[in-house]
């Protein structure tokens, strides 16, 4: 008789975490994810960031230029280049970044660094057609600039935003473009419809669905109680009537990896100056970050201890992340379910790369990618560590100091490897589905 076989094979592991994490999703909602997933290699990778948490939350990798207190700082958590685009809020200015931080954390830089680097060669390689020579060099380019941001800002720095005034390269035209097509007027004539009564969500059957009678009456006390306490800055002081609740929908098919959970649209009154300043709350469930599962005991406690629920983690994330933190930020509770609440974004675009052309457009682009997300990391650590805003860069300088190239060669060589291994799990994953 053969020895039984241990559970130590890639194909198995894959199919079964996939299936775990998607065991508490409805029989479509189910379908409709899996169908994403099989889009593409890419689209695979977004949609299982748990698979690449598992990966690499023990890599004895990042121990060689980090993997200290030091070298720690506020994550994105899922940062790929599909999650970098055109957004603005409550000023109505484009900018180019990140805008989306359900998976926010604290950890090594290097985990958002490395899947950052591997959705570059999974992009170049389905939507720019690059040469294994052209993604080498759009990785260096990533890297290098990720590297050179940090030692600009080493004494801890205000770094500049990528605004329409400021983009250079491709994305001078992109945000041009954006600025020029959209506004908060178009995206409440998109959404919305003005009739005698006032202004209410269109019918779009593919998008949105009319909530039952309990669940609209919860959401709305929800809107107007906890969330408006919520609210930090000038929003907190707004007259009440700011925040009446014109209509409410479901928000349907939306996203990748967050494919069913629950999420919202609610229009509130805003201004009452202009026609167009309602204002659209996306309200999203908001659930533990992929690491959460990894960590031990004694880490989730001080987890908790600091953050109560998933609604506050959020909040605190973007606050201290983003650029621009978006002045409708907070939260609400459902029952036991918790859900971010924010401002939906009337230029909310992602960047063709298919579009690119050639090699060298590619890399003004990742070296873009490599300035946003060290920027993003610099402003993390410096809401950690108020009183030494430069440490996190000095750290990580450090350790990359006199090994630059051997540092480049290993993120890009990590990104190669792991691209591969994804398509590999891609086609794992067509095949159990046929």
């Amino acid at each position: 008789m053969s020895p039984p076989l241990t559970l130590h094979n890639r194909p198995r592991q894959v199919m079964d975490a996939i299936t775990a994490a998607n065991a508490d999703l409805a029989e479509a909602d189910r379908a409709a994810k899996y169908a994403k997933l099989a889009e593409s290699p890419y689209r695979f990778f977004r949609g299982t960031n748990h698979l690449y948490w598992d990966d690499v939350w023990h890599d004895w990798r990042v121990a060689l230029y980090g993997g200290v207190p030091e070298t720690q700082t506020w994550l994105q958590g899922d940062a790929h280049a599909y999650n970098f685009g055109a957004y603005g809020h409550h000023d109505d200015a484009v900018r180019y970044g990140m805008d989306d931080f359900d998976d926010a954390l604290v950890g090594d830089y290097q985990y958002d660094l490395w899947r950052l680097a591997i959705s570059l060669v999974l992009d170049a390689r389905e939507n720019a057609g690059l040469s294994r020579k052209g993604i080498r060099k759009a990785l260096a380019a990533l890297i290098e600039a990720y590297a050179d941001e940090l030692a600009a800002h080493d004494q801890g720095q205000t770094p500049e935003a990528v605004t329409l005034e400021t983009a250079k390269g491709p994305l001078a035209p992109f945000l041009e473009k954006v600025a020029a097509k959209r506004s908060r007027a178009k995206m409440l004539d998109k959404w919305t419809t003005l009739g005698e009564e006032g202004r209410a969500f269109a019918e779009r059957p593919d998008r949105l669905a009319r909530l039952p009678a309990h669940l609209a009456s919860q959401l709305r006390k929800a809107i107007e109680g906890e969330y408006r306490r919520t609210l930090r800055g000038a929003r907190a002081e707004a007259e009440a009537d700011h925040f009446r609740v014109k209509d409410m929908a479901r928000r349907l098919d939306a996203g990748t990896g967050s494919l069913g959970l629950e999420r919202y649209y609610v229009l509130i009154e805003g201004g009452r100056d202009h026609e167009h300043d309602d204002v659209i709350l996306d309200i999203k469930q908001q659930t533990p970050p992929e690491a959460w599962r990894l960590m031990n005991a004694a880490e989730k406690r001080a987890w908790r201890r600091v953050f109560p629920h998933e609604g506050a983690r959020h909040a605190a994330a973007f606050g201290a992340i983003a650029e621009h933190p978006d002045v409708y930020l907070g939260w609400l509770h459902l029952g036991e379910t918790v859900f971010s609440v924010r401002e939906r974004s009337p230029f909310k675009e992602d960047f063709p790369t298919h579009k690119l052309d050639g090699a060298k457009p590619y890399r003004k682009l990742a070296r873009q990618w490599g300035r946003i997300l060290a920027r993003e990391h610099l402003r993390g650590a410096r809401a950690m560590h108020p009183d030494d805003p430069g440490r996190f860069a000095r750290a990580v300088a450090d350790r990359i100091e006199g090994r630059r190239e051997p540092f480049v060669a290993m993120v890009s060589t990590l990104a190669l490897s792991y691209a591969d291994c994804v398509r590999q799990d891609y086609h794992t994953f067509l095949e159990s589905m046929s």
